[in-house]
């Protein structure tokens, strides 16, 4: 069940790119003065904030322990380094290669597992890592003449690098019982703090921080993401991904390509005449086939005949 549940937060993560990209449509047409930079730092400002907001009554009875708190700090600290340097790497690279790059957490914590146990990793987990890898550059379009580590793939890197750490501070079990609603909110209103003064020195003019979000389209989209692949995907995560191991969830993560390229199919129409714009829709491809039967085949085998994991965080609540 917990990996389930992880899969449907991958499913809401995948959601959130073409909305991300109509919203950015929209925003760049009204503010042409906008930097692509202060637009995603903005993005994420916006999105967590809402998300924050939208949470807190369901709190308001449930005051956050100092464990709940150090862990959604360090959550937001993680994730919202990570998401910084991503945003900023893609301005420098391309957007497949900066996916494909992305998942290199999925081969940096098998090896952090085998250092920790001081033992190698099993042989399904080579298999299974193996898998993604292949399937990720599939689905990427990658190939040898076309990687080069430029300071937008090294930057990718380096986000990949630090959202490892957020996964595995889920996995610290000196946070065992913390509840993962309570780490979400905290988490939430710590990335909407990071990227707060961010967007400020960034943003064209004071209004512009208004403006960024003050039509209706804007703000249908930002909602979306708070509500769906903020409030819904993170709440998954920071509440079952515990209960897994933080290998096996790194490779589950992988899944959100396949959903992302599903959405592409047919929301882009959708949400360019919400946006007022141009927007359209992917189509199925060999690669994407091959690459995502892969990469499902890799968590299908993590599933086969597997051992529960001692859980080391509380249900949701």
């Amino acid at each position: 069940m917990p990996a389930l549940l992880l899969i449907l937060a991958c499913a809401l993560w995948g959601l959130s790119f073409p909305v991300i990209k109509a919203l950015d449509l929209e925003q760049s047409a009204r503010l042409p003065e906008a930097s692509k930079t202060f637009l995603a730092c903005w993005l994420q400002m916006a999105r967590f904030t809402l998300a924050a907001l939208l949470m807190a009554p369901l709190l308001l009875h449930r005051r956050p322990t100092r464990r709940e708190l150090s862990q959604g700090a360090w959550l937001g600290f993680w994730g919202g380094g990570g998401m910084a340097l991503q945003a900023w790497g893609l301005a420098y690279t391309e957007a497949s290669t900066s996916a494909f790059l992305t998942q290199a957490y999925c081969v940096i914590l098998p090896l952090v597992a085998c250092l920790k146990s001081r033992s190698l990793p099993t042989r399904k987990v080579v298999l299974a890592t193996a898998l993604v890898v292949a399937g990720g550059t599939i689905l990427s379009g990658i190939t040898p003449d076309k990687l080069r580590l430029g300071r937008g793939e090294l930057a990718t890197l380096a986000a990949s690098f630090i959202f490892t750490f957020q996964i595995l501070t889920l996995e610290n079990p000196k946070y065992e019982g913390n509840r993962g609603l309570v780490v979400t909110f905290i988490m939430c209103a710590a990335i909407a703090l990071i990227f707060l003064p961010i967007s400020a020195s960034l943003a064209p003019s004071p209004a512009a921080l208004l403006d960024a979000g003050s039509t209706l389209p804007s703000f249908l989209m930002v909602l979306i993401l708070a509500l769906f692949c903020s409030v819904g995907a993170y709440g998954l995560m920071n509440s079952f991904q515990p209960r897994v191991s933080a290998t096996e969830a790194g490779l589950i993560y992988t899944t959100e390509p396949i959903f992302t390229a599903g959405f592409a199919m047919f929301l882009p129409v959708l949400l360019g005449k919400l946006a007022g714009q141009t927007y359209a829709n992917e189509s199925l491809t060999t690669s994407l086939v091959i690459g995502g039967s892969l990469i499902l085949a890799a968590n299908l085998l993590m599933q086969w005949k597997h051992k529960p994991h001692p859980p080391s965080i509380a249900p949701a609540g």
